[in-house]
């Protein structure tokens, strides 16, 4: 078991992934606001850059893990034009916002979206040609056991594309960071959301999140080879890519 699996939502009463539903369920309505607030809108430049690294495959079947609102999807739908998209989460309250973005950007037949639990998909073996996850791995109940599961329902030599939010490792974006997310990210999420717990919750799962060499042991581990990791924005984003 790793450190993150026991940071749970709302004090932890209860299974996480149960907690983590809840929590993005009363969410949804403020996430987007929040996510490019909060990040001065550079998770948009992470998002790209992690699907760029998919161009050269030209995967035409993908599984956005823990696609939330669905702006991962959309970004990979644009940029990547396969002939189908799938947008798997556990939180109904989130993709219901994202069918009404994917609809007003004409991706209706596309992408589609489907309630999941990332610990036990729904979907046959050797089903995509890529996974792509965005800020959300850090939520999952048994990491072992949602990467093992994105493994499975991968083709050979179908590839893995991860972007999280990670702790910076040097000073003085180290220090800066500590600040940030301990003290104002939860005080505005609180003030937007109306949900404090929820912005504590997201800094204590970041920073207790295996990351950088220790989360190339752990892909490795579930079955993954020629794993790379890059740092982005001082430390605050890592792109994580894998093949199977």
């Amino acid at each position: 078991m790793y450190k993150q699996e026991n940071v749970k939502p709302y004090n932890g009463n209860g299974e996480k992934g149960e907690l983590v539903e809840q929590l993005f369920n009363n969410i949804a309505s403020t996430y987007d606001t929040l996510n490019h607030r909060l990040s001065w809108n550079i998770d948009k430049g992470w998002r790209k850059a992690a699907i760029k690294l998919l161009m050269p495959f030209k995967p035409k079947c993908i599984l956005d893990i823990a696609t939330g609102t669905g702006d991962f999807a959309i970004l990979a739908a644009q940029m990547l034009q396969p002939e189908r998209l799938v947008g798997a989460d556990i939180s109904e309250g989130m993709m219901n916002i994202g069918v009404e973005k994917v609809r007003k950007a004409g991706l209706e037949n596309i992408i589609s979206f489907k309630k999941e639990d990332c610990m036990n998909l729904s979907f046959e073996e050797n089903t995509f040609d890529a996974v792509i996850t965005a800020f959300g791995i850090r939520n999952f109940q048994c990491l072992d056991k949602g990467l093992s599961e994105m493994y499975r329902v991968l083709k050979p030599d179908g590839h893995l594309c991860i972007a999280e939010l990670t702790t910076p490792v040097s000073f003085p974006m180290k220090q800066l960071f500590r600040f940030y997310s301990n003290y104002i990210l939860p005080a505005y999420g609180s003030l937007i959301s109306k949900d404090r717990d929820a912005y504590e919750y997201l800094t204590k799962s970041i920073e207790a999140f295996p990351q950088g060499e220790e989360m190339m042991t752990i892909l490795k581990k579930a079955g993954f080879h020629k794993t790379t990791f890059k740092r982005h924005t001082f430390g605050i984003c890592t792109i994580y890519f894998a093949s199977k």
